[in-house]
């Protein structure tokens, strides 16, 4: 990794990011004319921003765009890693090619999928999820948070999106006595983002101190900021033990949330859980789905595979985004 907790964030290269490239270019991509008619078409129809984490696929940014737009027919992408680097990690130059690329294949970005604010809350006991563990190619100290955030304003500009993603910190045993700081800081960071037009988006992620659709209930309740919103993940929630629909889903306001993961998840006969292709696990995608579109969702709805029983990241990508396409006729949703 190019960073560590140890490690300040100088050198991130803020300056190159100052100076704004100019907008994605129109080239034509490397679908035939039929097949182009066709994804516009479901395009037009789809209610969601359907879209790709693109390092569930492969390092290879090129080669991600190739599948998500041309074998997977789709317009959006979520971007996090590439060429081995966390996407807040690219130099100037890697920046500018992520670009041509984005715009050779017709793609556009949903959010920055940043490792912001996954991290050790300061002074609490050190959380028993702060081991060292894939945080795709970054891994940032407290220290270096409030500059991580300027780097994904930058970035968010870069790649013309709107949202930038974000954690609330290693889970703790007993989050109680620090909520109300973390919350503070979310609603600071939140603040900072509005002064640019941009969303914080909030992941519940299993391993961090928001989870359920219960404890995501409480910080947007706590924390009434507009453009702070909730990148739902029914799959990390159904993975720490809770039913994320009907019952976590039901707690929501549903006019904060601003990007969905798509993943599915089975229980395994010790109670832990396992990764599985979309609708092949507990998760009520079908109606999940149904729910989002009643609701008039209409942001980003990435898959986030995690799942690799088909041998690599492409394949079992592949199989799970044939599971969601499946998942999304059965809810009646044209995408």
């Amino acid at each position: 990794m190019g960073f560590t907790r140890r490690r300040l964030l100088a050198g991130i290269g803020l300056a190159g990011l100052e100076v704004m490239m100019p907008p994605l270019a129109t080239k034509a991509g490397t679908l035939s004319s039929s097949a182009r008619s066709a994804t516009e078409t479901r395009a037009s129809t789809c209610p969601f921003r359907l879209a790709v984490i693109n390092d569930e696929l492969t390092q290879d940014f090129e080669k991600a765009c190739q599948i998500v737009s041309g074998d997977f027919g789709l317009e959006w992408i979520e971007l996090r890693s590439m060429w081995n680097k966390n996407v807040t990690e690219l130099d100037a130059k890697q920046l500018d090619d992520a670009r041509k690329i984005l715009a050779a294949h017709k793609l556009r970005v949903t959010d920055i999928a940043s490792p912001l604010f996954k991290t050790d809350w300061p002074g609490a006991p050190v959380s028993r999820q702060s081991e060292r563990r894939d945080q795709f190619h970054a891994d940032f100290d407290a220290t270096a948070q409030d500059k991580l955030l300027d780097r994904c304003i930058a970035l968010a500009k870069t790649f013309e999106t709107d949202r930038i993603r974000c954690f609330d910190f290693w889970r703790l045993d007993d989050p109680a006595p620090y909520r109300a700081a973390i919350n503070a800081k979310l609603q600071q960071a939140a603040q900072r983002c509005a002064k640019d037009n941009l969303i914080l988006l909030l992941e519940n992620e299993m391993s961090c101190n928001t989870a359920t659709g219960e404890e995501s209930a409480a910080v947007l309740q706590a924390i009434p900021d507009q453009n702070f919103m909730l990148n739902w993940d029914p799959g990390n929630a159904a993975a720490l033990g809770s039913t994320p629909y009907p019952d976590g889903y039901a707690l929501l306001p549903k006019n904060r949330i601003g990007h969905c993961h798509c993943k599915d998840v089975v229980r395994k006969p010790d109670q832990k859980y396992d990764w599985a292709p979309v609708g092949g696990g507990i998760v009520d995608w079908v109606g999940q789905l149904q729910a989002l579109h009643h609701d008039n969702f209409h942001y980003g709805l990435s898959l986030e595979t995690h799942w690799r029983g088909a041998g690599t990241p492409e394949e079992s990508t592949r199989i799970s985004m044939d599971g969601l396409k499946k998942t999304l006729a059965k809810a009646e949703i044209s995408c």
